[in-house]
């Protein structure tokens, strides 16, 4: 397994890094987590880690079973334990572990628990109760979760933005058709817009409604949007009337294309489930999808529910008997599934790691990505037209919203694979690298769904409160692609390259950091492009990459790791702070290694931090002490909306670390000894 020389078992000279352990001990770690991703692999080749997020996704399992009248009660009751797992000291409900609570969040979690029996005069109640009025109770909350208010009888539909089927109408040629907003959020507003158009109504038991949670009482709360004072000609004061005079046709019964537009909605939808498991994928799209189904009539036992249903229910953790680090009983729902993304990331790794490149494991995994290859024009086509489709999603399948980052992480672990399909593997491996190059935004970087998807009009709209309407060029995913195409060949005299390497350096912050839009946050970001840049053979001593790896090492914790909080998207100045983490210390290492930093006290440390805290088996835990078995987030869905805890991210990367760490270090030993 490890690439560590023989004369390595002695302990590492100075000159090394000041470890104080021997390069046999970081070879030892190697081989442990190896081993323990190896034991993690599917039968069928392939790795797929727990996706954790917030109580939200319990919350509005509860919701959607309840308006539906549907339902394990088991579960649904499980499901509560997970949502009392979660509540915060001061009564509310975080976007991640140990973040500060958040109104959407508060509200939901709070009207889960009373369609589940619970009294408003219990403590719990009591204290989250509290908490939500003290931040100005449900008129605060997003668009998406007034209209689920609405469904319950908890709101007014005439005071949500309207989110009109119409929009599906709009020509590709239309500044404002469906294709400009973002692949994620096309999946969740078609169907919400038929839930908006047919405005389902369950009425609900007294002491089941959250009235109390209106400052002043419902019946004085101002419900509508407030006007842009400040700048009365803006463009959201523009959409803001635009919304009131939508609201003022529906009222006058004015909706020419109304029953055109939810036809051409649901027609969408059921295009969408075919080649992919349920809407998008994605938690929200398919519990959208489902309510969409029932209100346009589909009946329980129709095929197309039963299908979304299974789909939806698919992504449920139940854990009757509870877990090892929380044994109560809970049901937990994952947002998607990741086994592309994690298979590529593992299959990468292990190459770096040493792993034989015949392995038949290896061989497997690689194998299982190329059946998963996407041929069919999908939902990015409407944008990049005259390309062949040879693409990846993250997924098991979702063949309409294929992903660059996943294309490009599914490219650079088949590359760490000697493959008996040697010819095969390259004729994919060509036309996919074709269809990322399509894919290249005019500024020179890459996006993730969709080519120059940067209309930032989009979030102007009063329905886009939920932060996601575009899907804007990023300097990680541009780093990534950078260094997988390095990887098969391509330097720094191509155009396309040049233009990318243009785009990361004019994105860097002025402290020498780069944004992280997929991972938390400045530490990933800030990875991604050095090792995009070290790909492509650009000085380390340059002042970007100098200045890069001088804030990785400012940032350090006392403790020897890295950590860095999903705050720092509401706050840029906390960036590169927060608790020590195996992911982001990882992160910092491969940033400070891709700067050709191999020698200071920082590496060094770094190092013995990964090694020390790494357990028997091999893993790593990222547990956050006092909060019932958590784990940090270091996952990005939607900065400032929506993270993830990949589960699987403190495992592969502390190894990619290491390895890129052994081999840097037996590289210099063969240097001196020469």
């Amino acid at each position: 397994m490890s690439k560590a020389s023989a004369n390595s078992q002695s302990p590492v000279q100075p000159r090394f890094g000041r470890l104080d352990l021997g390069l046999d001990q970081v070879a030892d770690g190697i081989r442990r987590s190896a081993d323990w991703l190896l034991g993690q692999q599917h039968p069928d080749g392939y790795w797929c880690g727990e996706l954790e997020a917030d109580v939200m996704l319990e919350a509005d399992y509860i919701f959607m079973h309840v308006l539906l009248g549907t339902g394990d009660p088991g579960r649904m009751q499980r499901a509560v334990n997970e949502i009392l797992r979660h509540q915060n000291e001061d009564g509310g409900w975080s976007l991640y572990p140990g973040g500060p609570s958040n109104i959407n969040y508060g509200v939901k979690a709070y009207l889960a628990l009373k369609l589940m029996g619970w009294s408003k005069d219990h403590p719990l109640m009591t204290k989250a109760r509290a908490w939500i009025l003290a931040n100005g109770g449900v008129v605060e909350c997003n668009t998406f979760t007034k209209i689920y208010l609405c469904s319950m009888g908890q709101y007014d539909y005439n005071a949500v933005p309207a989110v009109p089927p119409e929009i599906v109408l709009f020509p590709n040629w239309c500044y404002f058709n469906i294709y400009e907003i973002s692949a994620w959020s096309r999946a969740i507003l078609v169907p919400l817009s038929i839930i908006y158009a047919k405005k389902p109504f369950k009425k609900l038991a007294p002491e089941q409604g959250i009235d109390e949670l209106f400052v002043g009482g419902r019946q004085n709360a101002n419900l509508h949007l407030r006007w842009d004072t400040k700048r009365p000609v803006s463009w959201r004061n523009f959409f803001l009337f635009t919304d009131r005079m939508i609201h003022w046709f529906e009222r006058v019964h004015i909706r020419p294309l109304r029953k055109v537009a939810i036809r051409k909605a649901e027609q969408w939808i059921l295009e969408h489930f075919e080649k992919s498991d349920g809407l998008g994928a994605i938690y929200p799209a398919m519990l959208n999808a489902i309510v969409a189904l029932r209100v346009l009539g589909y009946s329980e036992s129709d095929p197309q529910v039963i299908r979304a249903r299974d789909e939806f229910e698919k992504l449920g953790l139940d854990f009757p008997e509870g877990e090892p680090n929380y044994p109560t009983p809970t049901f937990r729902m994952q947002p998607c599934f990741s086994p592309v993304w994690d298979t590529a990331q593992v299959l990468s790794t292990l190459g770096d790691a040493g792993l034989s490149r015949t392995d038949p494991r290896m061989i497997k995994a690689a194998d299982w990505l190329l059946s998963k290859e996407i041929r069919y024009k999908g939902d990015w086509s409407h944008k990049v037209k005259n390309v062949d489709a040879s693409c990846w999603c993250f997924f098991f399948n979702n063949d309409h919203q294929p992903d660059v980052d996943d294309t490009g992480e599914v490219l650079l672990g088949l590359k760490s694979v000697d493959n008996p399909r040697e010819r095969y593997q390259h004729e994919v491996s060509q036309r996919a690298i074709d269809w990322v190059f399509a894919m290249q935004c005019k500024s020179g970087g890459w996006a993730s769904f969709d080519k120059d998807n940067t209309k930032k009009i989009f979030e102007s709209i009063p329905f886009a409160d939920h932060n996601a309407m575009i899907d804007p060029p990023t300097a990680d995913i541009t780093g990534r692609i950078l260094e997988m195409l390095a990887q098969y060949g391509y330097t720094r005299r191509d155009p396309r390259v040049q233009r990318a390497m243009q785009f990361i350096l004019r994105e860097q912050e002025s402290d020498g950091s780069w944004f992280g839009r997929w991972g938390v946050n400045y530490l990933y970001g800030t990875f991604l492009a050095l090792r995009g840049l070290r790909a492509m053979d650009f000085d380390a001593n340059e002042p970007a990459v100098q200045q890069a790896a001088e804030w990785i090492r400012m940032v350090q914790n006392t403790d020897g790791g890295w950590g860095e909080t999903c705050g720092t998207y509401d706050n840029a100045d906390l960036r590169g702070t927060g608790p020590s983490t195996p992911s982001q210390t990882a992160w910092a290492l491969l940033g400070l290694l891709a700067a050709n930093d191999t020698r200071s006290d920082s590496v060094a440390k770094g190092i013995r931090w990964l090694i020390e805290r790494q357990k028997q088996d091999g893993s790593w835990d990222e547990l956050v002490p006092g909060r019932n078995g958590e784990s940090y987030y270091t996952g990005t869905g939607f900065p400032r909306v929506f993270y993830l805890g990949y589960h699987l991210y403190k495992q592969y990367f502390p190894l990619l670390a290491l390895a890129t760490y052994e081999r840097a270090m037996t590289r210099e030993e063969a240097e001196s000894a020469a």
